[in-house]
């Protein structure tokens, strides 16, 4: 099926070009997205009575979404998820979850806005792209983790795998205090029993008949 792209469409082609693609991205992306027209002749004449027209209105808000991605690009944004202590999370972080997160922080982005290579399923830093404009692709970073203080500790570079490790060292160090400590307790008392045994008044030997 033919088109013709009313906006920059990635790996697809510049506005204004004709392009073959497959019929169902076409119905069900494309013209309902309002990215391109089938090119019929009555549409290629349409357009290019339009282009100067639509080549402004691109400009225009390439304009505004440059801006806006100077504001966005390199924002970190805290997602709180359930987690095994391995890291996986039960479910996954999704383009709603990131849109939501940015625009809580006070930013205007649509979870259509958001690319995910893969699903996020681990705790971490994942980076997502943002897709203000066909021409203006900006990233951010997600933070997910289980806690606010989780999140911080990751944001200062430490991995899951490192506070998983970190957490199992004070613990061994704790119980290892602890037995330290009841060590301790009963050399004490042994010593205590010693003492009382060595101030005990020695019993006299009765005379022989």
């Amino acid at each position: 099926m033919q088109v013709i792209l009313l906006e920059r469409v990635a790996k697809l082609g510049q506005m204004g070009d004709v392009v073959d693609v497959k019929s169902g991205y076409a119905r069900n992306f494309l013209l309902p997205q309002g990215k391109a027209l089938t090119a019929s002749a009555a549409n290629v004449a349409s357009f290019e009575s339009r282009k100067a027209q639509l080549e402004a209105h691109n400009l225009e808000t390439k304009a505004e979404a440059e801006a806006a991605g100077e504001k966005l690009a390199g924002q970190q944004f805290i997602v709180i998820r359930s987690a095994s202590d391995a890291g996986a999370l039960y479910g996954s972080v999704t383009p709603r979850d990131a849109a939501e997160a940015a625009t809580a922080e006070g930013f205007t982005v649509d979870k259509k806005q958001i690319v995910l290579a893969r699903p996020i399923k681990d705790l971490g830093l994942h980076d997502v792209h943002v897709l203000l404009h066909p021409e203006v692709d900006v990233t951010i970073q997600l933070n997910v983790a289980r806690s606010e203080e989780e999140a911080e500790l990751q944001a200062s570079g430490k991995s899951i795998q490192e506070l998983a490790a970190e957490a199992e060292a004070e613990a061994e160090f704790e119980i290892a205090e602890l037995f330290d400590d009841i060590g301790a307790a009963a050399s004490d008392d042994d010593d205590l029993a010693e003492a009382v045994e060595a101030d005990a008044p020695a019993e006299e030997e009765e005379p022989k008949a």
